[in-house]
């Protein structure tokens, strides 16, 4: 919605406004102003849009969160480099579906910006793997299914790596 300097903008606004009331014995007000102060500071480093397309995927709503991620018109600038790499993430995640050359790109980009969960990066490692074992790419699919296997520490992709490695081992 708004840009991420503005954001801040907006907290200091809103923090001066707090120490203002302070001064001027509304204490309540002062509190509850600095405590409102936080949600632009956290909407900084989680971008509004993207949470919301993170909702909609776990509905299931691909449309839903296409329309999301679409409100962020420029991501190089109105974003910050996690921001970056989930936009992509989110992108690929969509467009595994329909057009895996997409979102390898997707995928291979969010990972070159970073994600800042390690479950999320195996993912993306697990569907690029999944990309290069479609291509017979069977070294470069053992190494990213490896890498995914060892970030997987909750063991909830065991399923679909154990899947990939014996569809492998039928290359």
């Amino acid at each position: 919605m708004f840009h991420r300097n503005i954001k801040l903008i907006i907290a200091g606004l809103i923090i001066v406004t707090g120490i203002w009331q302070f001064t001027e014995s509304n204490i309540g007000n002062g509190i509850f102003l600095l405590l409102i102060s936080v949600i632009p500071v956290f909407l900084y480093f989680k971008n509004e849009f993207i949470l919301l397309a993170f909702l909609k995927l776990r509905k299931q709503d691909f449309e839903g969160a296409k329309k999301w991620l679409a409100y962020i018109k420029n991501p190089e600038t109105a974003l910050v480099q996690k921001q970056q790499g989930y936009f992509n993430y989110l992108h690929g995640i969509m467009l595994s579906q329909t057009n895996i050359n997409q979102a390898e790109k997707y995928f291979k980009k969010a990972i070159e910006l970073g994600l800042s969960m390690d479950m999320d990066l195996a993912v993306a490692k697990l569907n690029l793997a999944g990309v290069a074992m479609t291509r017979r790419r069977k070294l470069e699919a053992t190494t990213l299914l490896n890498e995914a296997k060892k970030l997987d520490k909750q063991n909830m992709l065991k399923e679909q790596i154990v899947m990939m490695k014996e569809q492998m081992k039928k290359m």
